[in-house]
């Protein structure tokens, strides 16, 4: 048992939209990202998708409306709901979920 600096180990991150797994509790994943531009077009058909912004300002495109996030404001996805998240400029962040990770089914873009 550890504690984690969860700004130490966002600089670490250098690809954006790639997740870093920080630590799991209770069959959930605590995965650090940096993103800018937009991922694909996904959905979670089996997990909801929390998002914890740390930095800047993420919109999270759902195909009714956009949820617009600022730093220290959080959002949960539920499981099944299609959602593009976008940046216009680097974003840091926290996501939790039961194993999203960072492929093309997680939304990541051929960068």
């Amino acid at each position: 048992m550890e504690k984690i600096n969860i700004r130490k180990e966002l600089a670490k991150i250098n690809e954006h939209w790639s997740q870093r797994v920080i630590g799991e509790a209770n069959n959930q994943l605590f995965k650090l990202a940096k993103g800018i531009g937009e991922t694909n077009w996904h959905k979670h058909d089996d997990q909801d998708e929390l998002f914890i912004l740390y930095k800047g300002h993420l919109t999270i495109q759902l195909r009714d409306k956009n949820i617009e996030l600022y730093e220290d404001e959080m959002f949960i996805i539920p499981k099944g709901v299609e959602h593009c998240p976008k940046a216009e400029n680097e974003v840091e962040f926290l996501i939790v979920g039961l194993n999203v990770t960072s492929n093309a089914a997680g939304g990541k873009p051929n960068l």
